[in-house]
């Protein structure tokens, strides 16, 4: 908790008031019964007219002045409520930017958004409600009981013996439901994950005509939530009819001494309505405090799986101390040394032994098959993923010296999906660097062959929407390489961004880069966007399985070859 109790530092004046003003109101509420008791044994018992209608007024007053208590305290619960969890959304958000792409891989990307959605609203619901009633509904009832004991001491006594049995009833439930509504939040991340697949794949779903199995994995998936809702929903539904029977014995049980001492001239009539009116209040305390005990449970479950991301390290930095000796001038642009990464959970490595290196300005070709690690392999150059074994270096130094920013800055990706965000072609493209003018911004377009893109969207200011969705594949490629070409990276990877592109386009893009004072890593599936490359990287079921140019390859590496020949028949090559 104590991420929440840090977020609500700011609003400790809040979280003050609004307790205080509770308890005023709550005096207001304590204070009723006994007017009520005196408007029946003095105004209505002797006909006072002038008296009862005092009282009245009184009780309007006590009406007015708790309303006023109530709203200002919800008012100062509501905005500590809000503020603290918009603190702790944005504390959430900053650390999912920070974690490493292992954290996310495990995580689960809905399972993210169900903690800054459904779990953050949880929590504030249950800030909020505390706020309001963990200090009014316990004090209310020990007010009530205290007051009963003012008005008799022996019809007091019902409220002493049916308080502890309340209580055990309402910790009793709480405790039966605390964990069950844990694993609700588990089965909400199943149709939080459900959902996204759904909207991210719809035109494949639709492709493959496969919206009836869709359908039938969302209810089954739903059918567990609901299931689970409605186990711990039976058992809080206990609440109510159990406090309202113990109550409702208890009311009985005080009519009935009341009657006998009203007999014996012990009490009058308007203290059994007294009596009867903090019973009543007794009840109502109790209930809200169970609902209390069920909010906040559940917002410490919430609190909980959210304080479990917040306590994240993280990506550090740097992951090795910096070297004492700066890097020879003539170190290769990057190289691998027989690097080795398995993914966590993943089993068998995904890459094994693989050492090539490249020098500054050439142009360096990856190519394999599905699987075979390409992706892989250019991830670990701006270290979106630490290698295993052995040691991949940027000009000489081992990216795990290099900060993550700096290294990053020095790298530029254009990932196989090609992602742009909802704004205009100068904000897209402003994310490879913040303050390039519009000149580098066009020259960035002008080699990734985009000029007729940002022609065709009516400049740098043209709209781009959600995802790029009023721009064609080929579009959206040719601007995510612009976007990566605007900070001059000095080593541009290319990770089977240009699949889109005619041959045409292709053939000017890599001409366009060749011109270019960068190293530039080039992963495809095509052997013609990877055959004029100064040095093409075979790669084979995570393993070097040949290095070289294009003749040199068909004329030794025989996966190559089959590549060739596979695609030579396909009319692709």
């Amino acid at each position: 908790m104590k991420h929440l109790f840090s977020c609500m530092k700011a609003y400790r004046a809040e979280a003050i008031l609004s307790p205080l003003f509770k308890l005023c109101e709550a005096c207001m509420e304590l204070l009723v019964p006994l007017v009520v008791a005196a408007i029946v044994d003095t105004g209505i018992a002797t006909g006072d007219v002038g008296y009862i209608v005092t009282r009245c007024l009184i009780l309007a007053a006590f009406g007015v002045a708790g309303l006023a208590f109530a709203l200002t305290a919800q008012f100062f619960a509501a905005k500590a409520a809000v503020g603290a969890c918009a603190e702790l959304r944005r504390r959430l958000f900053d650390k999912l930017q920070s974690l490493s792409y292992t954290q996310i891989d495990e995580m689960g990307t809905a399972t993210m958004i169900t903690r800054m959605t459904s779990d953050v609203n949880q929590v504030q619901a249950g800030v909020n409600m505390t706020l309001r009633l963990l200090l009014r509904s316990p004090i209310v009832v020990l007010g009530a009981t205290v007051m009963a004991f003012v008005v008799d001491w022996a019809a007091a006594l019902v409220f002493v013996s049916v308080t502890p049995l309340l209580a055990a009833a309402v910790v009793g439930i709480m405790c039966a439901t605390v964990p069950m509504y844990r694993q609700v939040q588990g089965k909400m991340d199943g149709v939080y994950l459900a959902t996204r697949e759904n909207l991210a794949g719809v035109r494949v779903i639709r492709a493959f005509c496969k919206e009836e199995d869709e359908e039938r994995e969302f209810a089954a998936r739903n059918a567990a939530l609901r299931r689970e809702q409605k186990r711990a929903g039976r058992i809080s539904a206990l609440t109510n009819p159990l406090t309202y029977a113990l109550v409702s014995i208890a009311a009985i049980a005080l009519v009935w001494v009341g009657a006998a001492r009203v007999d014996a001239d012990i009490l009058l009539q308007g203290d059994v309505v007294a009596l009867y009116s903090y019973l009543s209040i007794i009840l109502v305390e109790l209930v809200k405090f169970a609902n209390l005990i069920f909010t906040a449970s559940k917002a410490i479950g919430c609190e909980k799986r959210i304080e479990a991301v917040l306590e994240q390290e993280g990506e550090p930095s740097v992951l090795a101390p910096a070297p004492e000796q700066a890097p020879p001038q003539d170190a290769p642009a990057f190289s691998f040394e027989d690097v080795s990464f398995a993914y966590h959970g993943g089993g068998a490595p995904a890459l094994h032994g693989v050492t090539f290196f490249a020098q500054r300005g050439e142009t360096v070709g990856v190519l394999g098959g599905t699987g075979s690690g390409k992706t892989t392999l250019v991830n670990l150059l701006p270290r979106f993923y630490p290698a295993s074994r052995g040691t991949v270096r940027l000009a000489g130094q081992d990216v795990n010296t290099i900060p993550a920013q700096q290294l990053r800055e020095r790298v530029g990706v254009v990932p196989q999906k090609a992602v742009l965000f909802k704004g205009t072609v100068r904000s897209n493209l402003l994310w490879g660097k913040g303050d390039a003018s519009d000149e580098d911004l066009m020259r960035a377009a002008r080699i990734a062959q985009a000029e007729d893109v940002v022609a065709a969207k009516g400049g740098l200011d043209g709209e781009i929407e959600q995802e790029g969705k009023n721009l064609s594949g080929g579009q959206r490629q040719r601007l995510t390489i612009a976007r990566a070409l605007v900070r001059r990276p000095e080593v541009l990877i290319l990770d089977d961004s240009s699949s889109a592109l005619d041959y045409a386009t292709d053939a000017r893009l890599r001409k366009a880069l060749a011109a270019l004072d960068t190293t530039v890593i080039v992963v495809s599936q095509r052997i013609a966007s990877v055959r004029h490359a100064d040095k093409i990287v075979v790669l084979d079921d995570g393993g070097v399985a040949g290095i070289g140019t294009h003749e040199e390859l068909m004329e030794r590496c025989e996966v190559y070859r089959e590549i060739a020949a596979s695609q030579e028949k396909e009319g692709s090559l």
